[in-house]
């Protein structure tokens, strides 16, 4: 007999779509300047142990950070095209610990997942969920608060990159 318990939830989420007419190389190039890659120390310090050193440079750092990014459209010469499409892990390590304390579910949407891909007229667009409706269907306002939080933080990290 397994002890193992299975539930499964529907839940809605909120699909934000934002598009420019700037180019693709030109709205990338922005989002790299005004979003930093994660800072490599951070993962020094943790490891290390270093904490107050650790809080201290989270703190003082971006509002949010590249964690990784991937070039999904490189991807689609499996099928003989290619596309300018590239996918972003972006968030802020204090940030997910705000809500991982809470609730360590939350882990799985932290960082958030962004893609920037050009459109067929040589525009951009971006497209993510917006993180207080990944967040929220954990039910705990704690974690939803600072959700809501990242939802401006994003958002205006994008809206600047396309400007």
């Amino acid at each position: 007999m397994s002890d193992v318990v299975r539930n499964e939830l529907a839940i809605r989420i909120e699909h934000v779509s934002m598009q420019s007419s700037k180019s693709f190389a030109t709205v990338k190039a922005n989002l790299e300047r005004l979003v930093p890659e994660l800072d490599q120390e951070i993962c020094r310090l943790l490891l290390a142990g270093e904490i107050q050193r650790l809080k201290q440079k989270l703190e003082e750092g971006p509002e949010l950070s590249i964690f990784l990014f991937r070039d999904h459209g490189s991807l689609l010469k499996i099928i003989g095209r290619s596309s300018n499409a590239v996918q972003y892990d972006i968030g802020n390590p204090f940030t997910a610990s705000k809500m991982t304390r809470h609730r360590l579910a939350a882990g799985l949407y932290a960082p958030l997942r962004v893609i920037l891909y050009e459109d067929e007229t040589g525009g951009s667009i971006f497209e993510y969920d917006k993180p207080s409706s990944l967040f929220g269907q954990f039910g705990d306002e704690q974690v939803t608060a600072v959700a809501r939080g990242l939802d401006v933080a994003l958002e205006r990290a994008l809206q600047r990159a396309m400007e």
